[in-house]
């Protein structure tokens, strides 16, 4: 009886564990604030370090790219931010950023996101949110 209840209270703290989870969103999931920047921090470390694309930001005002980009992140995540910097078509008109770019920087966040040590499963639902940008960034 003693060890059924056991039972009980370890699968309901599962339970909870679980559901508390999927009522977070995913600006929480991510660490708030404080995650995204980390997330950012590292993205921007990754870029700085990649031949493939660094070219692309050789001449971008880091700090405001940092602070746009948290932005950013944070209202897709549905944080408490507003975005106030240009849209994706402005940003990348003309850039002519390819297929194989795009997608190594999808490489570098995921790598950013694994060292803040972000489950696949969230990283998954940043990177969807994130996929219908897709058309507004690469070969405008």
């Amino acid at each position: 009886m003693i060890k059924r209840i056991s039972s009980f209270i370890v699968m309901a703290a599962l339970l909870f564990g679980c559901a508390h989870n999927q009522q977070q969103t995913l600006f929480e999931q991510l660490g708030g604030q404080d995650g995204l920047t980390n997330i950012v921090n590292g993205l921007i470390k990754q870029i700085g370090k990649d031949k493939q694309i660094f070219h692309y930001f050789a001449d971008t005002r880091i700090s405001r790219f940092r602070t746009h980009l948290v932005d950013h992140f944070c209202v897709i995540t549905d944080g408490p931010c507003e975005y106030a910097g240009d849209t994706m078509t402005d940003i990348h008109t003309g850039m002519k950023i390819t297929e194989s770019d795009f997608n190594r920087l999808v490489d570098l966040l995921i790598t950013a996101m694994e060292l803040q040590n972000i489950p696949h499963p969230v990283q998954n639902q940043l990177l969807a949110r994130l996929v219908p940008l897709r058309s507004q960034i690469i070969y405008i």
